[in-house]
């Protein structure tokens, strides 16, 4: 506006148009729309914002505190240059007529679906087809859900990753909320809560289980860090067979299992298709977050074996597939370039293995620190992640809070994953090592 024009309006105390004050709020009007009654049924906050917020409100409190994270799964280092290489090249081309490309498939581009059969599942029947490419292992825990529909009845580990359970409120899959006899805690009537603690080896007592439609099973486990053995996942896929249930397995920590791990090579699977009967009975979702450090990249795959039939005969991959062509365009095509880079070359797969096996590491001083401590340890071996109680009979967010308050480390209530998940914590070793270390002093410190 000119200066004279703005001498003028000032005179004059009348804005033109242009520059018109902000309407004046009256009360808050309504819609006519009914709010989902599902989402009433969420308690408090997804838990993750939940802990954000709370380290937001310590850090004003004390401004001067350098807060370590061991807490959200988030991956700290940097994604290896072989990777961010591919990516920036492939972003490159995209400004060159010649390498230019819009839509790709929504399955994914069929480079790095048969790099995902071939790599990640030598000699276990996957076909490129069966893998579908996505934005992470999470968005596809809710597009299952989605595929599923509300009159499924699912079951899910407890403790377990709280996606699972919330995405099935959500879509209508439970009851409300009910208080736990046993911790105090919250469930969800309409859930088969699978109790996995130390007394059981941190696998379910199978006999004690109710048969559900849908399984949903992560292993490694997340939190608990626990990773099936061979003959736990036979006793899943059975289970699975008898009672004609579909199993979700989610194996987004599977690079963390060593090899050999558990006494023999091969002991503790990385896919739930190492295990005869599998194909029939189970889904597969995974994540190149945790192992190749692409958690803001975003990029996972599911695999949806062509024999996983439903009830009617109908091939689950058909309706996967409709959903996926429904619901999403296609995982970024820069992200894709940058996964094929993980798997197509030696190199690649070095790179990566090397991430995971700094995060294994900063996950071995943890448990070794908490174990000179005399503290109850599990995890570690096989996770990124260490499920600690260090006061028994204490409140998971009681203990959490003043971890944060007196260390300045952000660790997860247990409770947060679950009503067996009470009195624990879980530690994340996803950070650099000196920042593991330091996190380590302090908290030996206020422990010992």
């Amino acid at each position: 506006m000119p200066t004279n024009m703005i001498s003028k309006v000032l005179e004059k105390d009348v804005l033109p148009l242009d520059v018109a004050p902000p309407a004046k709020r009256g009360p808050a009007s309504r819609t006519s729309v009914r709010r989902n009654p599902n989402m009433e049924k969420l308690q408090n906050g997804y838990l993750f914002p939940e802990i954000s917020m709370r380290r937001e409100a310590h850090e004003k409190k004390y401004p001067d505190a350098k807060v370590i994270s061991l807490g959200i799964g988030d991956t700290t280092q940097p994604i290896p240059s072989i990777v961010t290489s591919a990516m920036a090249e492939y972003a490159l081309a995209l400004s060159t007529p010649e390498g230019y490309q819009g839509y790709g498939p929504e399955q994914g581009q069929k480079s790095l679906r048969k790099a995902i059969a071939d790599v990640v599942y030598p000699n276990m029947g996957i076909r490129d087809t069966e893998v579908f490419i996505s934005d992470g292992a999470q968005c596809d825990i809710a597009r299952l859900q989605m595929m599923f529909g509300r009159d499924v009845t699912i079951a899910v580990q407890d403790p377990t990753f709280p996606g699972y359970v919330d995405n099935g409120v959500i879509m209508g899959q439970t009851g409300p909320a009910v208080v736990d006899e046993e911790s105090g805690g919250s469930r969800y009537a309409g859930i088969e809560y699978m109790r996995c603690a130390p007394e059981n080896a941190f696998f379910p007592d199978l006999s004690r289980v109710r048969r559900t439609d849908v399984i949903f099973f992560c292993s490694p486990n997340n939190p608990t860090g626990h990773a099936a053995s061979r003959d736990q996942l036979r006793q899943l896929v059975d289970f699975a067979r008898r009672n004609g249930s579909i199993v979700v397995f989610d194996s987004a920590y599977a690079s963390y299992v060593s090899p050999g791990a558990g006494g023999d090579d091969g002991d503790k699977p990385r896919s739930i298709y190492e295990v005869p009967g599998a194909r029939e009975v189970a889904i597969e979702i995974s994540s190149f977050s945790k192992f190749a450090g692409f958690t803001g990249v975003r990029l996972g795959w599911a695999v949806v074996p062509d024999e996983l039939l439903y009830a009617d005969g109908t091939r689950l991959a058909r309706d996967f597939d409709r959903v996926v062509t429904t619901c999403f365009n296609g995982a970024s095509s820069v992200a894709q370039a940058g996964g094929l880079a993980c798997l197509a070359t030696e190199e690649g797969r070095a790179a990566v293995a090397r991430v995971v096996a700094g995060y294994k590491e900063n996950a071995r001083v943890l448990v070794g620190t908490f174990q000179a401590l005399g503290k109850e340890v599990y995890g570690g071996d096989d996770s990124p992640y260490v499920w600690v109680r260090l006061f028994p009979g204490r409140r998971s967010w009681d203990v959490f809070a003043e971890i944060l308050e007196k260390t300045h480390v952000i660790t997860v209530p247990g409770s947060g994953f679950g009503p067996g998940g009470e009195g624990f914590v879980r530690v994340s070793a996803f950070n650099s090592r000196d920042r593991v270390v330091e996190a380590c002093a302090r908290l030996t410190s206020f422990l010992a």
